[in-house]
């Protein structure tokens, strides 16, 4: 049990120091503060194109009330805009400003910075362990059910 708990506690130390490393990393490349649900708005729009804010929420599993709030922050950053709907002239569609777009770039160049970094260190076959590695632990944790953390929070 105790080497089971040490392990544990290796895995969480490894975890938690590579997510420091990697936020310093992107509030390097992208200053503003932006959060990570606004975040993921930025990067829906830039794969989905413009939308609206029911639509937004529909695919981030995200309230209207959470959208809408995380959309004035990035309204008033410049990151994006909010456009009248074509069919209905009620509706607002949101999409990307110049600004939203550099944005995004910038954070790509911070994760192809990031990964260029690492293959320098690491052999193919160790590039190719650490992706499967990466996809295998976000598949872990985007299923983990917050009934598998309880009693794992002190």
């Amino acid at each position: 049990m105790t080497d089971m708990v040490e392990n544990l506690d290796k895995l969480e130390n490894a975890l938690s120091q590579l997510q420091c490393v990697l936020v310093a990393r992107r509030a390097r490349y992208t200053p503003e503060a932006v959060s990570w649900a606004q975040y993921d708005i930025l990067e829906i729009l830039r794969l989905h194109g413009a939308m609206t804010p029911s639509l937004m929420g529909e695919r981030l599993g995200v309230a209207r009330s959470g959208i809408s709030k995380s959309l004035r922050v990035l309204k008033d950053l410049c990151l994006v805009e909010q456009l009248q709907g074509t069919d209905d002239r009620r509706e607002q569609s949101t999409g990307l400003t110049t600004g939203g777009r550099d944005f995004l770039m910038r954070a790509a160049a911070g994760r192809h910075d990031a990964a260029r970094s690492v293959a320098a260190i690491l052999s193919p076959g160790e590039q190719a362990m650490f992706a499967e590695l990466c996809e295998k632990t976000c598949l872990a944790l985007e299923n983990a059910r917050p009934s598998d953390l309880d009693g794992h929070c002190d």
